[in-house]
This record gives structure tokens, C-alpha cells and sequence, in this order.
């Protein structure tokens, strides 16, 4: 745990003062959403009122009660709590990041309204109480920490904590999509990056962490009960549940891909052309009066077959590539997503079997009608409109839950175990008797096969099919969502796969300067957590060597793992 550069002494001296400052900061902060921030009323969702938050006022006071909380749990009415969680640390987190989103809000008021002299005191007032709590946060020592493995438990007020967590992405996500003033989205990125930092530093997810492992079964069930009331809260519109199709299908796109290189450790630079696979055989077998296919079956038969058509092509991309390794894979796999493109461009009657048209593609796909249920009709559920993309939303809601129980099941088997054996070190797991390449092998077709179930529906929901759909850079943030959020991991993953199709779409104001930001993002990612947003603790261990609790808490959880196996 590396301390700030500030001289042990010279926090030693000033420790009393550091804490009273850190309280004052956090509380100014919060009393400034309170105040008026600037005289226009026309601008970023009308800050001008007192005693009445909007947008950024209401930013700072969320990070204004953070500051209170960690700091009445270091030395106040929370201090048990402080035994538990690094305090320190998440306040100089939350104490850096305050300042940068008020400099951010003042920029921002001072570019809307014509200059600093439109920003009124309750801005200058969040301004002082950043600087305090970045100046007083220095300056609190740090304390000894009891282990999480070792705190009793409280069933109750853990199974509180989730259904709050829960409602809080729910309502999160509602508010952020709703949100069109760019100003007021990146504030509100900027606001929830530094709260999740000093949370994290002051090791809120660590406990969590372990909160989800003894209430698996309630973090999932809240979860889907959250992504199930998300389309309700968007008042009938299409605009962002279209957002939110896609987001899904990535994400069960991002899943597959998750078990090749996050549990198996192959690097597949190519992935994209299963899910084109599956949405050209879903077009191509569809009612569309471009389709080329005659034979209609039941759309369950659909997605089966194309299905195996992905888990076929990975099987033959892969048995005679997963003999080489590392870059000379990657390169064989990229080739493969750029002959699969070119395919679909020359499977026009001219230069191949007429199936895909060519680069004209498959247009006019009709919606899905599944046992009478027309997918392009709206519906009315509870006195809330549902629209197009509402009903696409909840059976990809079905087949995401799908994937991440295969996912999971896979990942606690024998073959998940040889996996993470093969990513260690394969030539050990070979001379312990692991079969590496038929399990790579294994890993390639089931990875295609989850990716060619979401393609078909991908074909409906989007109504054609074309080659540029399935480009090497779509291939390259897929394996972006599986880094970023922590490969190996569900939760990593959706959170990743989320990210990074929502943001682009968010950001489109920023124009050509969308896909710097998403660099950006990247390496600062890489810099501050190389192992992912929600890291299985293999991975934590593997950059964090010097932690003696993680590296208990993975010995105990590999013995838990291991006793059914020793037990059979």
C-alpha cells in the first residue's frame, strides 16, 4: 500500500488538523448544492436556484456526503466502521477528484454563461470546500485495518446494502440516459469516477466483494430485477433503449469472447465474425424479401443453427491455428475476421453462391413474431408504452442470463479449471495431463457458439445485415470490454461491454474526438487498475504480489473450490 509523497513527519505533525479540514471540505461541498451556481437560468438544467439541486449542484452534494461518511467513519459516530475500511485513502481520492469536477462545473458555467462572473457564491463555495478536503485529506494517517475474512457477518444490513446498490445503478443509468446537455453527462461521469475511486481506495468493493460471494443467489436476482424495470423508466422512448439493445448484444458478444482470452488466455483479434455469422444466417433464413434461403423455420431453430454455424467456423478457424501462440495467433485471427468480411462481400451470385447479397447485404429484415408476440408493435405494460426496441431488450435480457449461467458453469467445472490452467502456463498444465488443444479448441466453439445465438437476433433488432457491420475495430472493442472490465469475470465484463458501446453513442457532441477520449480512458485505466474494473482475485494477486490478505483470501477460496472435487 504506497502512501502520497507528502514526509511521514510532516503528516505526523499536522494529523490532528487533517481530519477537522477533510469534515469542514466534505460538508462545504455539500451545503454548495444548496446554493445558486450561476445567474442564467438557461443553462446546464438551470443551477440558478437555491434550496433546489439540479445537475452539477447535485453532483457535488453526493461527493459532499462521500466526504462526510468517510470521514465520520475515520474519527466520529462511524469510527468502528474505520477498523475495516482505509478512510485515508478514499479521502485523498475523493479529495483530488472533488477538485477536478469543480474546476469542470466552473469551466463548464463559465463557457455557457460568458465567463467566470456569471458563477454564483455556491460555486465559489464547492470551489473552497474541494480545496479543503484536498488539503485536510493529506494529512489524516492512515490506520491498521481488520481483515474482511475475518468480520462477522450481518445477513440483513448486507442484503440492504445490495438492494440499494441495485437501485442506485438503476436510477443512476435512468437519470445519466436522460440527460442530452454534454456538459451535464461528463459531469456526471467525472462525478461517478471520482465517488467509485475513493470508494474503491478506501476498500468499500473489497468488502463488497466478499458481500456478493456469501449472496450470490440475492446480487444476481437484484440485478435482473434491475435490468428488467430499466425499460419502465424510460418514459416510452426508443432512443435510449435502442442504446441499451445494443449494449446487450455486445455484452453477450463480450461474454463469449471472455472465455477465449479471459479464461483460456488466447488473444483473438478476429471475434466479430461469429456474431456476423449468426446474423447473416438469422437474415438469410428470415421472411426478408432479400433473403436468399427458402426454408423458414421456427426463429428457436434459427438461432440454433446459426449457432452451430459460428461454433463450426470456430472450429475450423481454430484447429489449425490454436498450434501457435501469442502474437503469431492474434495476426491468424485477424486475418480470419478480414476473410470473413471479404466473404460476405464476394457471396454475391458473381463471384460466389448468391446468399449474402454482397455488399449490398440483407435489408428489410421484418421484426420477430414469437407465439403471436410482434416485436415491432408497441405494447403497454402497467400503463408505461414499451416500443420497438423494449421488446428486443427483454429477449436479449433472457439470452444474456442464459450466457452467463453457461459462462458460469463452465468457469466453476473441470474445464473452466483446465482453462485457467492452459492461461498460466500451458506447457505445466500439458505435463499434468490437461488436454490443451482440445480444450482451446473447445473454448473456440463454445465462444462462437454464444456469440452466433446473439447474432440472430442481432439481424431483427437492427433489420439488415451488411459486411461493414463487422469491421476489425468492432473486434477490437470487444476485446477492450473483456480488458477493461476484468477478464474471467461476469460482472467485469457487462460493466466493460456497457462502457464502451454507451459512451461512444453519448459523446457523439465531441465529433472526431470520441475515439481520443476512448484512448484516453484506456490508458489511464490501464495505469490506475491494469487488472480491470472488477478483477477476479487471481488477477488482483498477479498485480498486487505484495498483498498478503489477497493472497490468503485466493488460497482459501481455491481450498473452498476444491473440496467438492477432493470430496467425489
Amino acid at each position: 500500500m504506497t502512501l502520497p509523497t507528502l514526509p511521514d513527519t510532516l503528516r505526523e505533525q499536522h494529523s490532528g488538523k487533517g481530519w477537522p479540514l477533510a469534515l469542514v471540505g466534505s460538508l462545504l461541498l455539500l451545503i454548495s448544492g444548496l446554493l445558486s451556481w450561476s445567474f442564467d437560468p438557461s443553462i446546464l438544467g438551470d443551477i440558478s436556484i437555491a434550496f433546489w439541486p439540479a445537475s452539477l449542484q447535485l453532483f457535488a452534494m453526493i461527493l459532499g456526503a462521500v466526504g462526510v461518511l468517510l470521514a465520520l467513519m475515520h474519527r466520529g459516530p462511524l469510527h468502528r466502521l474505520g477498523d475495516w475500511f482505509d478512510t485515508a485513502l478514499g479521502l485523498r481520492a475523493l479529495g483530488t477528484g472533488s477538485l477536478l469536477f469543480v474546476v469542470f462545473s466552473l469551466v463548464a458555467i463559465a463557457t455557457e454563461a460568458g465567463g467566470l462572473v456569471n458563477v454564483n457564491p455556491g460555486g465559489w463555495l464547492a470551489l473552497a470546500g474541494a480545496l479543503l478536503l484536498t488539503v485536510g485529506a493529506r494529512f489524516v494517517p492512515q490506520r491498521q485495518l481488520n481483515s474482511f475474512a475475518k468480520a462477522k457477518a450481518n445477513p440483513v444490513l448486507e442484503i440492504v446494502v445490495i438492494v440499494l446498490g441495485m437501485a442506485a445503478i438503476l436510477f443512476g443509468a435512468a437519470y445519466v440516459l436522460g440527460r442530452d446537455d454534454p456538459w451535464i453527462f461528463v459531469g456526471f461521469l467525472v462525478m461517478a469516477a471520482v465517488a467509485f475511486m475513493a470508494l474503491a481506495r478506501a476498500g468499500f468493493f473489497t468488502w463488497m466483494s466478499h458481500v456478493a460471494q456469501r449472496h450470490r443467489h440475492v446480487l444476481t436476482l437484484a440485478a435482473f430485477v434491475v435490468a428488467f424495470l430499466f425499460p419502465f423508466t424510460q418514459d416510452g422512448s426508443d432512443a435510449n433503449m435502442s442504446i441499451a439493445t445494443q449494449v446487450l448484444i455486445f455484452a453477450a458478444t463480450a461474454i463469449g469472447l471472455n472465455i477465449v482470452v479471459g479464461l483460456a488466455g488466447l488473444l483473438d483479434l478476429g471475434y466479430i465474425a461469429f456474431l456476423g455469422s449468426g446474423a447473416y444466417v438469422g437474415a438469410m433464413m428470415s421472411n426478408a424479401a432479400s433473403a436468399t434461403i427458402g426454408w423458414k423455420p421456427p426463429f428457436i431453430v434459427v438461432m440454433l443453427i446459426g449457432a452451430c454455424v459460428a461454433a463450426t467456423l470456430g472450429l475450423i478457424i481454430g484447429s489449425p491455428t490454436l498450434r501457435v501462440s501469442g502474437d503469431y495467433l492474434a495476426i491468424v485471427t485477424l486475418a480470419f475476421g478480414e476473410i470473413f468480411r471479404l466473404s460476405m462481400f464476394n457471396l454475391d451470385g458473381n463471384n460466389g453462391p448468391d446468399l449474402t447479397n454482397g455488399p449490398n447485404g440483407i435489408p428489410g429484415i421484418p421484426d420477430l413474431n414469437l407465439f403471436g408476440f410482434d416485436f415491432g408493435k408497441p405494447h403497454t405494460v402497467f400503463g408505461i408504452q414499451l416500443g420497438r426496441f423494449s421488446n428486443y431488450y427483454f429477449i436479449l435480457l433472457l439470452l444474456i442470463g442464459f450466457i452467463i449461467l453457461v459462462f458460469t458453469r463452465l468457469n466453476n467445472s473441470r474445464i473452466g479449471r483446465g482453462w485457467v490452467a492452459i492461461r498460466e502456463d500451458e506447457r505445466a498444465a500439458e505435463a499434468m495431463g490437461v488436454n490443451t488443444f482440445g480444450l482451446k479448441l473447445l473454448g473456440f466453439a463454445v465462444g462462437a457458439f454464444l456469440a452466433g445465438l446473439a447474432g440472430t437476433i442481432k439481424a431483427h433488432q437492427d433489420t439488415a445485415a451488411s459486411p461493414d457491420q463487422y469491421i476489425f475495430l468492432e473486434s477490437a472493442f470487444l476485446l477492450a470490454a473483456v480488458v477493461l472490465g476484468g477478464m474471467g469475470t461476469v460482472a467485469g465484463v457487462l460493466i466493460g461491454a456497457t462502457i464502451l458501446k454507451l459512451l461512444p453513442e453519448k459523446l457523439r457532441f465531441f465529433s472526431e474526438y470520441r475515439l481520443l477520449l476512448f484512448g484516453l480512458l484506456l490508458v489511464i485505466m490501464m495505469r490506475v487498475r491494469p487488472e480491470g474494473l472488477i478483477a477476479s482475485k487471481r488477477r488482483q494477486l498477479e498485480f498486487h504480489e505484495d498483498d498478503e490478505e489477497l493472497a490468503q483470501e485466493v488460497q482459501a477460496d481455491h481450498l473452498i473450490d476444491a473440496a467438492p472435487e477432493a470430496a467425489r
